[in-house]
């Protein structure tokens, strides 16, 4: 017998323990958050330039074991940035996921490109391979070096795909058929710090990729993000241009190529320090939690969404698919009058004015994904030791 929407709401206060609003992902801070802080502002260096920034980068190399790891203001400057090392430019197609955030598109917009929509699959939520494969065969030919689309003549210059709610894609199948057709494949990791793909750290299979720090993932830095690099000599040249190409000179503003102002203030990364040191308890936290909901929706008409096989996944959202499109209605309206956030996944990008003209395969895994989703709380519950 499925749960009543009021027995949900009890459920979901009876984790949380309060009768406050419960929103859908709050961002924890300790202490520790507010010393680095506080040294930051007594520092005064609290833009660009100070050991926050270094020390962060390190962190975050350490943790998923990126050969190097560069910070950003936010999350599309480093998918952004990711773009353009992977060599996209002026007028080729870039091949992503409908359901996705918008900043996908966005990052690959503001390279002059336009994105390409692929269909998901329902044990990841991310690229299904299969439709990608099949889209490619319909639509692309490959010259050995480049892969072209066969109508209009441009080139598909990369793939994007995303771990959706910190769920791993199907990476090694993703990647067999990016270098059989000669597609950069680019990681948008920004929802999976802490995921991870057979033992490895999402966004270390691809030559580029990026993370989030945004207040509302697993950990934040307010606005910030990461571009990951699984080159040392392409690191050392995405940090350059990521800080507006200047050559190093104790005063002199020497710049030798186009670059991008896309740095991480110092006091972002002074907060993002103090978040890494919590990270694994956040991890196990939102793990436990995950398989609270897991037992409560068992043998209902209600689908947890799980991790995929060989995979450990953040679950940065915890989501469910209900039996239709009007009972995921009735259960957002009715937990969100109830004091408890809850919200559909995002509208499909190839149903945005702006991204509406863009080419297309079979959409039907998204569109019924999209139709019965509901994202429901998924912060942390920490006691006061774990803080």
């Amino acid at each position: 017998m499925s749960p009543t929407t009021s027995q949900l709401s009890e459920f979901i206060r009876s984790l949380y323990q309060t009768n406050e609003f419960i929103p859908l992902h709050a961002p924890t801070f300790g202490e520790r958050e507010k010393q680095n802080v506080l040294d930051t502002i007594e520092s005064s260096f609290v833009s660009s330039v100070g050991e926050y920034v270094t020390r962060f980068e390190n962190q975050v190399e350490a943790f998923t074991g990126a050969h190097r790891a560069i910070a950003t203001v936010n999350g599309t400057a480093a998918l952004h940035a990711a773009l353009y090392m992977a060599g996209v430019q002026n007028g080729d197609y870039v091949i992503t996921q409908a359901l996705t955030f918008v900043a996908t598109c966005n990052a690959i917009h503001h390279m002059a490109a336009e994105p390409i929509f692929i269909d998901v699959a329902y044990q990841t939520m991310g690229m299904c391979p299969i439709a990608l494969e099949s889209f490619l065969e319909e639509h692309a030919i490959t010259d050995g070096q480049n892969c072209i689309h066969k109508t209009s003549k441009r080139k598909i210059r990369a793939c994007v795909p995303m771990h959706t709610f910190g769920h791993p894609v199907q990476l090694d199948e993703l990647l067999a058929i990016c270098n059989k057709w000669n597609i950069e494949l680019v990681e948008d990791a920004a929802e999976s710090l802490g995921s991870l793909y057979k033992g490895q750290h999402t966004g270390t299979k691809a030559r580029f990729s990026a993370l989030s720090f945004n207040g509302n993932k697993i950990i934040t830095t307010g606005g910030g993000g990461m571009l990951l690099c699984a080159d040392e000599t392409e690191g050392h040249r995405a940090k350059h241009i990521t800080t507006t190409a200047k050559a190093a000179h104790p005063y002199e503003f020497y710049h030798n190529e186009p670059g991008f102002n896309y740095r991480m203030p110092n006091l972002n990364a002074a907060l993002g320090c103090a978040q890494m040191s919590h990270l694994e308890t956040f991890i196990e936290k939102k793990r436990e939690l995950a398989e609270q909901y897991k037992a409560f929706f068992k043998s209902s008409s209600f689908q947890f969404i799980d991790e995929p096989s060989e995979c450990r996944s953040n679950f940065w959202l915890n989501a469910i698919l209900c039996e239709h499109s009007d009972l995921r209605n009735t259960v957002i309206e009715e937990q969100n009058n109830a004091g408890i956030m809850c919200r559909p996944a995002w509208h499909l990008m190839n149903r945005l004015p702006m991204f509406e003209h863009c080419p297309r395969g079979k959409l039907t895994v998204s569109e019924d994904i999209q139709s019965r989703l509901v994202n429901i709380p998924s912060s942390p519950i920490l006691k006061r030791d774990d803080q």
